[in-house]
């Protein structure tokens, strides 16, 4: 098992929900690779994300750079599994993300010891739920 890699933001400007949420998922494919995961559960609260990143279709699209660098990062030796999960079912993604609106420009690391970071850690690892309201 790798190190702790803490949590990482990163303001990208003005783009796409789409485009944000493809991006965190390389960046975090990425980090998880470089402190030594192996077994990688990659859940986004995106199903355009999701269906963009896992689509056997390879025609060009807006997006079509980002798949190839997902798809590579997919080829390399370990087990990651992609699924959808509900933002309230994972609120240190949506702590971050509030985050990360806040956060100049660029790539950002946070330490594990943010007490709010460490709040929405426990609520998840707690399974505390939340109703969603349709």
């Amino acid at each position: 098992m790798g190190k702790c890699m803490g949590a990482f933001v990163e303001n990208l400007g003005v783009c796409t929900i789409t485009r944000a949420e493809i991006m965190a998922a390389i960046r975090g494919l990425q980090m998880a690779w470089k402190y030594g995961y192996r077994k990688v559960l990659l859940q986004l609260d995106s199903t355009t994300a999701i269906n963009i990143l896992t689509s056997q279709d390879q025609t060009e699209h807006r997006y079509h750079n980002l798949v190839l660098q997902f798809q590579r990062l997919l080829q390399q030796n370990w087990e990651v599994r992609v699924s959808h999960i509900y933002r309230e079912g994972n609120k240190v993604a949506d702590f971050l993300a509030n985050k990360g609106h806040s956060a100049s420009i660029g790539f950002h690391v946070f330490e594990s010891s943010d007490p709010g970071l460490t709040f929405w850690i426990l609520y998840d690892v707690l399974g505390i739920s939340q109703t969603r309201l349709i």
